[in-house]
C-alpha cells in the first residue's frame, strides 16, 4: 500500500506507534499546488502536483541531557514507515545532548479535523481568473503591451502528532500573482504582483491598467545621479524589508551582542523607541486574509526554532508596539537564556498605525521625489546596523508637483529597515501586499507605503 492511498493521520499514528524513543513528534505535510504560466499575451504551461513529506522527530534521555534525532523523507510508503522513524532514532542515539531541549509540549486540544482528509488544490482554483486573464491578454495586445507572468496556488495540509498527545492540523492555502509588462521593443518594464489564498479576490484587468498607466510613465526616460532622495517606497518594497528585519530579530543573537537589536553594553533593545511614528509591526495567526498556522511547526532547530516547540500555540504578537521595540523571536529555550518571553516566529507580518492615505495621495502630496515599483536581490552588509544592498526593479519614477513626470534609471541602495523606519516621515494606509524578493518563502504580508526624506541610492544601476 502505498502512501498515496493511506490516510496522513494513520501515517502520523503508525509512526507513533512504531516510536522506541523516549519522545516522539510526527509531522505529515501534504501538498498540493496548481499554475499556470504566460508569456507574450498567450498562456505557455499549466501543470498540477501533488506529494506528501514525512518528518520525525526523536528525542533520547541520557545523563548528559535529551538528544533529538530528525529524519524528513518525501513519497514515503507504509513499508518504509519504520526505517524512518528506526534513522531518526539513530541519528537521536549518535547525537549529543540538544542544546535546545525542553520538554515536549502538552496540553493542546485536539485539531477536529485531524482525521479528515488532507485539503487539495486543483486547476479549478483558476476558474475564473484565467477566463479574466485571456481577457487582459486582449487589451493588453490591443493597447501594445506584452504580458508575462505566472500564477501560483498550493495548499497545504500538515498533520502533527507527538507521543505527548497532541494531534494537530492546519490547513493552509497560499496563492502568488506576478506580471510584467513590457513594451515591444523590451526597453520599458513594469511589474505588479498579488498575495491572495484562492484567487477570487485578484483582477487581470485591473493589473493590466495598472500596468498600461506605468509604462505610459516610462515613455519619457531621464537620467538622475545617485544620492539621498525622498522616496516613495510601495507596499511591496515596505514587506521585503521588514520581512528580513522579523528574520533577524533574533532574541539569542541580540542578547548576545550581534544584531541591531543588541543594546551597547549588554541585553537587548526592547522597550527603546524605533520610530516617532505611532507604528505597530506585528504577527497574528487569524489575521483576516492573512491566516496562519496557530501553533509552532518546526521540522529543525536553529536560531530561535526548536523542534521540541512543535504544537506550542501562537498568539498575536507586537514585534514594534506604537514605534517602540516590543519583543524579539525568541524559542522556550532561547527565552530562558535571555529572560524574554518566548515568542516564537508567526507566518505573517503586519504593518499599520499610518495615516489612511493611498499611495497615490502621498504622490500628490510629493514635491519632489522618487516612486518606486519594487526592490529585488536584496543582501545583508552588516549584521550589527542591519545595512541591506540591493537594486531597485521594473520601474523608479520621477515625482514633480504631486505628478510623475517620467522614468528615472534603476539604483542600487543601501539601507537599513531599522533606520527607515526611524527616518520614516509618513506612513500611509496598510494593505495587503506580495514581497517581490522574499515571496518564495514569505507571502502574508499587509503593509502602508512609506515615505522616506532621505532614501539612500547609493549608486546607479543599468538593470531595467
Amino acid at each position: 500500500m502505498s502512501a498515496r492511498i493511506t490516510k496522513p493521520h494513520e501515517i502520523v499514528e503508525r509512526a507513533l506507534e512504531l516510536s522506541r524513543s523516549d519522545g516522539c513528534v510526527v509531522i505529515a505535510d501534504e501538498h498540493s499546488s496548481a499554475n499556470l504560466r504566460w508569456a507574450g499575451n498567450a498562456l505557455t504551461t499549466n501543470g498540477v502536483t501533488r506529494g506528501r513529506t514525512l518528518t520525525v522527530v526523536a528525542t533520547v534521555d541520557g545523563a548528559q541531557g535529551t538528544a533529538s534525532g530528525v529524519v524528513s523523507r518525501s513519497a514515503v510508503t507504509v513499508d518504509e514507515l519504520e526505517p524512518l522513524v528506526r534513522a531518526a532514532e539513530a541519528a537521536a542515539r549518535g547525537a549529543g545532548p540538544a542544546e535546545d531541549a525542553q520538554p515536549l509540549v502538552t496540553g493542546v486540544a485536539p485539531s477536529p479535523e485531524f482525521t479528515e482528509a488532507p485539503a487539495e488544490t486543483t486547476s479549478a482554483v483558476f476558474a475564473d481568473f484565467a477566463p479574466a486573464l485571456g481577457e487582459a491578454f486582449a487589451r493588453a495586445r490591443a493597447g501594445g503591451r506584452e504580458l508575462y507572468g505566472f500564477a501560483h496556488h498550493e495548499l497545504v495540509s500538515t498533520y502533527l502528532g507527538t507521543s505527548t498527545g497532541l494531534r494537530l492540523r492546519h490547513d493552509q492555502p497560499n496563492g502568488t500573482l506576478e506580471i510584467n509588462a513590457k513594451s515591444p521593443d523590451r526597453t520599458r518594464s513594469a511589474w505588479a504582483g498579488r498575495s491572495t489564498r484562492d484567487f477570487k479576490d485578484v483582477d487581470p484587468a485591473a493589473l493590466d491598467a495598472e500596468l498600461a498607466v506605468r509604462l505610459g510613465w516610462a515613455e519619457r526616460r531621464l537620467e538622475l545621479p545617485a544620492g539621498r532622495y525622498e522616496t516613495l517606497l510601495p507596499p511591496t518594497a515596505v514587506a521585503d524589508l521588514l520581512i528580513y528585519q522579523l528574520w533577524s530579530a533574533s532574541g539569542r543573537d541580540a542578547a548576545e551582542g550581534r544584531t541591531v537589536f543588541s543594546k551597547p553594553g549588554g541585553g537587548t533593545r526592547v522597550g527603546e523607541r524605533l520610530t516617532e511614528l505611532p507604528l505597530t509591526l506585528r504577527s497574528d495567526p487569524d489575521e483576516p486574509g492573512l491566516e496562519s498556522a496557530p501553533f509552532v511547526i518546526a521540522h529543525s532547530s536553529g536560531g530561535d526554532q526548536s523542534v521540541f516547540d512543535n504544537g506550542l500555540p501562537l498568539s498575536a504578537t507586537d514585534w514594534v508596539r506604537e514605534g517602540e521595540l516590543h519583543r524579539l523571536t525568541t524559542s522556550r529555550h532561547s527565552a530562558g537564556l535571555t529572560g524574554l518571553p518566548a515568542a516564537p516566529a508567526v507566518d505573517n507580518l503586519i504593518l499599520d498605525g499610518g495615516e489612511d492615505r493611498s499611495l497615490e495621495e502621498m504622490v500628490a502630496a510629493t514635491e519632489r521625489g522618487l516612486l518606486l515599483t519594487c526592490l529585488w536581490y536584496i543582501r545583508e552588509v552588516d549584521p550589527a546596523t542591519l545595512l541591506l544592498t540591493g537594486l531597485t526593479r521594473d520601474g523608479v519614477y520621477l515625482v514633480e508637483n504631486g505628478e510623475v513626470t517620467g522614468e528615472v534609471n534603476n539604483f542600487r541602495f543601501n539601507e537599513s529597515p531599522v533606520d527607515l523606519l526611524g527616518r520614516a516621515a509618513e506612513a500611509g494606509r496598510t494593505e495587503k501586499t506580495l514581497p517581490r524578493e522574499w515571496s518564495d518563502w514569505f507571502t502574508r504580508a499587509a503593509m502602508p507605503a512609506l515615505r522616506i526624506p532621505d532614501f539612500n541610492m547609493s549608486s546607479v544601476s543599468r538593470g531595467v
